[in-house]
């Protein structure tokens, strides 16, 4: 029996490593910033499969097109550069999106928003701060000027406390806007200002993946194998259209898993994933 006959399912972090894969087009410059394995895996991916075209430039060097032998535990470590065509400078990167030629940015949040509004920030409001976080480090811009945003989460599900509250990181309304979504706190449509780029089009979750209808609104398009509309409707802190076509996301197929397993042999991504999370399995069609 050869390696890949062994190989009957893939794991929810290769699902969504898969998932955000598919959102990455052929021929275009995408950058994918800082901290996400998931991300890192995905772009990887998408060059070795559907996009063997794609310009690929490195979050913690700003390398292009990098062939790293594998994924380290940090993103800052130039390993990850390895093979790299060659650098940009920050002030490069940014002066190429602002000339509308990064086609794809990933971007996430502690809150995201109803309309792919997302928020590093601050959680409160200007009379009582709660938490004080990072900040953006330049996704204001991007998010602006970017052809297209992927937003990604690992922590769509939430536990209520004792007392039945929930936090969602799928939020009605963020208290902070960091990342610009399709509209502004106040309801302005994103058509309205004079960004370059066109925002978010996907969001890609552990319990599932949605789309933006033409409001602007986030939009269930599809769930897993193991979710429902119902838990992803417990789990977000707004209510949501749910796409007339809603399918169940497509798995990965053997080639593009072994290929994740291979570059990322310390299972780096799972830290993204909490615990439980990383236990969920899916059966490969035919397996």
């Amino acid at each position: 029996m050869n390696k890949a006959a062994k190989i009957n399912s893939c794991t929810l972090g290769e699902l969504m490593i898969y998932q955000i894969a598919l959102s990455i087009e052929d021929g275009i410059l995408a950058f994918h910033g800082f901290g996400s394995p998931l991300v890192q895996l995905a772009l990887h991916l998408a060059k070795r499969s559907h996009a063997p075209n794609l310009i690929l430039v490195a979050g913690a060097t700003y390398g292009i097109n990098p062939t790293p032998p594998f994924l380290t535990p940090t993103t800052n470590d130039f390993v990850m550069n390895r093979g790299a065509e060659c650098h940009l400078s920050i002030e490069e990167l940014f002066d190429l999106a602002a000339s509308g030629r990064l086609g794809r940015m990933f971007l996430s949040g502690l809150q995201i928003d109803r309309w792919g509004n997302m928020n590093v920030t601050r959680l409160g409001n200007d009379d009582r701060l709660t938490l004080k976080l990072p900040g953006g480090g330049g996704g204001c811009n991007l998010s602006c000027d970017a052809g297209h945003i992927t937003i990604w989460t690992a922590a769509h599900r939430t536990h209520a406390d004792e007392k039945g509250r929930r936090r969602y990181r799928l939020v009605d309304r963020c208290d902070f806007i960091t990342s610009v979504g399709h509209r502004t706190a106040e309801e302005l449509p994103r058509s309205n200002l004079s960004f370059r780029g066109r925002g978010p089009d996907c969001i890609v979750t552990d319990l599932g993946i949605f789309g933006f209808n033409d409001e602007g609104h986030a939009r269930l398009r599809a769930i897993y194998p193991d979710t429902s509309v119902e838990l992803v409707a417990e789990n977000t802190g707004f209510d949501f259209p749910v796409a007339d076509n809603l399918t169940i996301a497509d798995l990965p197929d053997v080639e593009m898993i072994e290929f994740i397993r291979r570059l990322d042999p310390l299972k780096i991504h799972e830290r993204e994933l909490n615990h439980d999370d990383r236990g969920r399995t899916f059966e490969l069609n035919g397996a």
